[in-house]
């Protein structure tokens, strides 16, 4: 397993399939590189299933053991079956889509080898999920939560982004969640330097402060450090309900116990997500130049809060010119 220069071995890779979607939520950063969304239609830049599968073949020689497929909405690829069976039997294959898919197909992603999923599910409330994703599809992303449950998907983890929008409707997520067998919820931290609307943020502490007032169990995992909160009953009862917060931002211990690189629906590997100045390109995607590649790219990953990311003097964060000047990028 490759590790990088700050101790953190890569057990996992993050795969963009498509920039495509059928949503428009308002807080999108599209993995990091921006609302870059097109047509429906498949598009020429798109990795083929071919050179998806060959990578991956490569990270599981490195000893990754995890593969996370995204998108945009990665369920518009219709060889998204086809990519999960022939990916490396080693490896772990989850999916984060927002469901609106999954009726129909949930069945043949589970036997193609998918063994977990994530759902995009911003509010209960039709008319609020409708301002915050730009679409009427909320029956939909219902019926796909039901129908990933339906399929062995079990559980089905509800991906909430917490901001301005949709900070009214945490308390009844959690709810939801709590009496519903089956259901997860992850709460993750709005990123105001990605989306580029400051005044949407808040903070996230507060969350975090209700829930363990709430919780009848608390629970710290290594992974990034996050917090996981166990309503409605402890870990060990089935009918208690995971709420976990994925906060980032200004938080060192999560990109220190970072163990990810991301790889753009275009076939460039980058090490962060809150960096598009390390992409590198895969080429023809030869397996050489593949392994070549994989290593360049753990090897140039650095921390970002504190070092490469800093606070200049009217608070906005920047690019640390000195510590980039000074390390090899």
């Amino acid at each position: 397993m490759l590790e990088d220069d700050f101790g953190r071995e890569v057990s996992g890779v993050r795969v963009s399939l498509t920039d495509r979607c059928n949503f428009d939520c308002v807080y999108c950063h599209n993995e990091g590189l921006g609302d870059t969304r097109g047509p429906m239609d498949p598009r020429d830049d798109e990795m083929t299933a071919d050179e998806v599968v060959r990578f991956l073949e490569v990270a599981r020689e490195f000893g990754v053991g995890k593969v996370k497929f995204t998108g945009g909405e990665p369920m518009l690829r219709q060889d998204l079956e086809e990519i999960i069976r022939r990916t490396p039997d080693e490896m772990e294959v989850s999916l984060t889509t927002n469901g609106t898919f999954l009726p129909g197909r949930a069945e043949d992603l589970v036997d193609a080898g998918l063994e977990r999923v994530n759902v995009s599910q911003d509010a209960l409330d039709p008319e609020a999920f409708a301002e915050v994703t730009q679409s009427g599809a909320y029956d939909a992303v219902m019926e796909g939560v039901e129908a990933g449950l339906d399929a062995g998907l079990d559980p089905v983890k509800l991906n909430m982004v917490v901001f301005e929008h949709t900070a009214g409707y945490v308390e009844e997520m959690v709810e939801h969640v709590a009496e519903n067998d089956g259901l997860q919820l992850q709460l993750i931290q709005y990123m105001p330097e990605l989306t580029g609307k400051p005044e949407w943020n808040i903070d996230i502490q507060r969350v975090h402060d209700w829930l363990a007032d709430i919780a009848d169990e608390v629970e710290t995992r290594d992974m990034h450090n996050r917090n996981r909160y166990w309503v409605g009953g402890t870990a060990d009862e089935e009918s208690s309900g995971m709420v976990e917060i994925v906060d980032p931002v200004e938080n060192a211990q999560f990109c220190a116990n970072c163990h990810r690189v991301r790889v753009t629906h275009e076939g460039y590997l980058k090490g962060c997500l809150n960096r598009n100045d390390d992409l590198r390109s895969m080429g023809e995607m030869t397996k050489d130049e593949i392994r070549e590649t994989f290593r360049e790219t753990v090897e140039n990953r650095v921390p970002y809060y504190g070092e490469y990311m800093v606070k200049g003097d009217d608070g906005e964060w920047e690019i640390n010119d000195e510590y980039v000047n000074n390390v090899e990028v």
